[in-house]
């Protein structure tokens, strides 16, 4: 069966990026037994500046995008519905705070090295949009890789170090460099970029498009 290359450049507190993926499942599925996929994932950071503490949505959202209050609302609405139809809950309330994802990156980079990458980096998003947690804190993260059998203990030894700081750099570099500047983006086979949380049919027509170029 032929293989495709898919490399996604995500970051947890990324909607859009939750979108995305789910509506990749989609095509996914409708490809079974046609196409298989070697899915990796890359950081990005939405909120590079963002302190520690993070920031009010509502507050974060008005500034960065110039919006108001209420289309403000009416954006998390419509993200609720999107979300609710693909089988994934956002409970993104007025009160719910972004927050910076260096740190999450880090402990996905470990992640990957133990097969673990896309399982966890899905539970994250579980965690922040669902939950309403920071997915860069060590107890949300000791918490998911207990949850995927993995040690806790090697999460803290991550987070109380550097470790990983320079290759998530690098990624983040690279992808940049690529011209991704918004996220989510699919990258296929390495050569063909799909950005945005496109729906199913889009993802399916391209796969097989670039199979075909590809056979």
């Amino acid at each position: 069966m032929q293989s495709i290359k898919l490399d996604i450049v995500s970051d947890v507190v990324c909607p859009w990026c939750v979108i995305g993926y789910k509506r990749l499942e989609l095509a996914m599925a409708e490809l079974e037994g046609e196409l298989q996929f070697d899915i990796d994932w890359h950081p990005f950071e939405l909120n590079p500046d963002m302190p520690p503490e993070g920031e009010n949505i509502v507050e974060h959202i008005t500034r960065k995008y110039g919006i108001t209050e209420q289309a403000s609302a009416e954006n998390r609405a419509r993200m609720a519905e999107i979300g609710k139809g693909l089988g994934f809950t956002f409970n993104m309330t007025a009160d719910r705070r972004i927050y910076n994802t260096f740190d999450a990156h880090r402990v996905l980079h470990w992640a990957r090295e133990q097969g673990q990458q896309q399982p966890f980096n899905l539970a994250l998003f579980a965690e922040h949009f669902t939950e309403g947690n920071n997915p860069s804190d060590p107890a949300v993260l000791r918490r998911v890789a207990e949850a995927l059998d993995l040690d806790p203990a090697q999460v803290d030894a991550v987070l109380q170090s550097d470790r990983y700081a320079e290759a998530v750099r690098a990624e983040e570099r690279h992808y940049m460099e690529a011209g991704i500047h918004a996220v989510p983006g699919f990258v296929i086979n390495q050569q063909y970029l799909i950005s945005g949380g496109q729906e199913p049919e889009t993802f399916v027509k391209a796969f097989r498009r670039i199979a075909q170029e590809a056979a």
